[in-house]
């Protein structure tokens, strides 16, 4: 279990690392362009670093809820198919509940989505 946790967290540090160097395509510069000062540049460069790391917010926001999903999805399947195995009545009582597991990795597209748009 440990293994696998720090496999994950290492593949989104790895993923945060690469959002935080990626570089923005700028248009090509003009002499009027050239000309601005570095007073007009420092503004648009803080709102560079801040619509990264929203962007960085949001992709752990998704990615936590669905590794929360899949873990719930897994352990409520595998109890689901266990009691469907015994008594297949109740199949219609437990797969809901599976339904209700996935909407969990919903909830962190909508909170990723909020936090890009706000």
């Amino acid at each position: 279990m440990s293994r696998k946790f720090l496999l994950v967290l290492s593949m989104m540090m790895a993923v945060c690392v690469a959002g935080i160097f990626a570089q923005t395509a700028e248009p090509a510069q003009t002499e009027a362009a050239a000309e601005q000062t570095v007073e007009t540049q420092a503004p648009a460069e803080k709102s560079d670093i801040g619509s990264s790391i929203k962007y960085i917010a949001a992709a752990v926001a998704v990615g936590i809820a669905c590794i929360g999903g899949g873990a719930a999805v897994g352990k409520i399947g595998a109890a689901a198919m266990g009691a469907m195995s015994e008594n297949a009545e109740l199949s219609g009582k437990a797969l809901p509940f599976v339904g209700l597991a996935e909407g969990i990795c919903l909830w962190g597209f909508l909170v990723a989505l909020f936090i890009i748009i706000m």
